[in-house]
């Protein structure tokens, strides 16, 4: 989507799918929050931060805007018969906590077994962001991702592996800082042949010698 589009999105301008507020109304909603901090939304060094906290949130949340399995639909199937594991590791994730809207920071292992064809590993770090890119937990993070990578190409196999820490928990609440939680979600010769499981968290291990997956 546009740069274009997206502004006219958050702009109340008509095409969007859901009904969104104003950036004005964004904007407003912002200084109530200042105001809620104890601090002055007016004094000089605020006066800005509605209009840079609107823009900052069209960005965090532009997975929205995505149709994260339309990201999967231009395939290749001139792959010489490989039907081994395409593993595409260490994608940087960012996403929001739906709780309490602070980050979600850490990374995410994304392999499937090709059935014929298959996608332009870009597509996959780009289908982590499109869910990513909402409020979320972990759990239905891994879910959506695995899910329809399953959906649209048709694999063998596909597992999904995300480790991350939580703002929520490092700088409120239990203040753990450090710990991160791990989720993971396997389908089809993943889940079922224990050789292909096994071969994936070998593939992992070196980079996450703490990873243990039941």
């Amino acid at each position: 989507m546009s740069t274009t589009a997206i502004n006219a999105l958050f702009d109340g301008q008509p095409g969007r799918e859901s009904d969104r507020p104003s950036r004005e109304e964004m904007e407003s909603a912002v200084k109530v929050m200042l105001r809620w901090t104890g601090d002055d939304p007016e004094r000089e060094g605020l006066r800005d931060t509605p209009a840079r906290v609107a823009r900052a949130y069209r960005e965090f949340f532009c997975g929205y805007d995505t149709d994260p399995r339309t990201l999967l639909e231009t395939t290749f199937d001139e792959v010489n018969g490989y039907d081994e594991m395409v593993l595409l590791r260490a994608i940087r994730l960012e996403s929001y906590c739906e709780h309490h809207l602070v980050p979600i920071i850490g990374q995410a292992h994304v392999a499937y077994l090709p059935n014929e064809r298959v996608v332009g590993i870009s597509k996959l770090a780009r289908v982590v962001d499109a869910f990513a890119k909402r409020l979320q937990i972990q759990e239905r993070l891994t879910c959506e991702i695995a899910d329809a990578i399953n959906d649209v190409l048709k694999p063998r196999g596909v597992a999904v592996v995300i480790e991350s820490s939580h703002q929520c928990m490092s700088t409120r609440g239990v203040h753990k800082v450090g710990s991160t939680m791990i989720t993971s979600r396997m389908l089809g010769a993943f889940r079922n042949d224990p050789a292909t499981r096994k071969e994936l968290l070998a593939f992992l291990t070196p980079r996450n010698s703490n990873l243990e997956l039941v």
